[in-house]
């Protein structure tokens, strides 16, 4: 296995899903309600938008992305690794897929105690 400071964000993604499968399916409801919220909220996000590395319209786009990805690929994104670091946390969808992990472990949706640290020591 490479060091962690050379991963990318699929094998992140990958190394997670795999030593943790059974906080998937939570972690992906969560995604689920996170893109939900980001595309029905557009107007109070969009004014609250400041100082990011990319404009607002482009958050929106990856909330879309991921929504398709995730109706295209319901049941494999929680029993593949590859098809879950693949499909949301290859490209800039990692931008989008990332932050709602570490957003998931902050507001502690989470059911085991490891899997905190775990992103925190993948993405944080």
């Amino acid at each position: 296995m490479k060091p962690l400071q050379l991963l990318n964000n699929v094998q992140k993604a990958r190394l997670l899903h795999s030593l943790f499968v059974d906080e998937i399916s939570e972690f992906l409801g969560y995604l689920n309600e996170f893109t939900e919220t980001v595309l029905t909220d557009k107007e109070r996000i969009a004014a609250e938008w400041k100082d990011q590395l990319f404009d607002v319209g482009m958050w929106f786009e990856l909330a879309a992305e991921v929504q398709r990805v995730m109706a295209r690929y319901p049941k494999d994104l929680s029993k593949s690794s590859a098809v879950f670091s693949d499909q949301l946390f290859g490209g800039f969808m990692a931008i989008f897929s990332a932050h709602a992990l570490v957003q998931y472990v902050t507001l502690a949706k989470h059911s085991d105690p490891k899997f905190k640290p775990a992103v925190d020591l993948l993405f944080g």
